[in-house]
């Protein structure tokens, strides 16, 4: 496998200030560069980008993946199991709604992991994901 390298996301947010908190206060992410129309986050090692469109509106389309109604688009960070389990255990204590509450998804099959979906303020969706075993990350059988 190469070499692991950030990858870098830009999405659009209706409130910065509601985004910094979130991203920044909740999920710990420290603060980059930023200006009036958008923040950089560091979140667990990649760049993210909240930009501002006060006008943006919610997107509601979802896909069956076991047995749950997993919201699309959506983007998030496979974490080890003690930080997925930290993230639950903050997000929980924020009084934030799980989309799909933290569990183990593909329980005895290939990809065996642990998931939750959540959203930030700007109604945009968050999974966040740890394995076990990562060598599951990409299994088929």
């Amino acid at each position: 496998m190469a070499e692991l390298r950030p990858f870098h996301i830009a999405f659009p947010v209706h409130d910065l200030a509601a985004a910094r908190a979130f991203y920044g206060g909740i999920l710990g992410c420290s603060e980059g560069r930023s200006a009036p129309e958008w923040i950089d986050f560091d979140l667990y090692g990649h760049q993210i980008v909240a930009h501002l469109d006060p006008t943006m509106r919610r997107v509601e389309t979802s896909n069956a993946v076991d047995g749950h109604d997993v919201p699309v688009p959506h983007f998030g960070v496979v974490l080890t199991m003690a930080d997925w389990q930290a993230l639950a255990a903050r997000v929980e204590a924020a009084g934030i709604p799980f989309g799909i509450a933290p569990h183990i998804r593909f329980k005895g099959e290939a990809g065996e992991q642990a998931t939750m979906f959540f959203r930030d303020p700007s109604g945009n969706a968050l999974e966040f994901k740890a394995f076990a075993d990562l060598a599951q990350l990409f299994a088929t059988a």
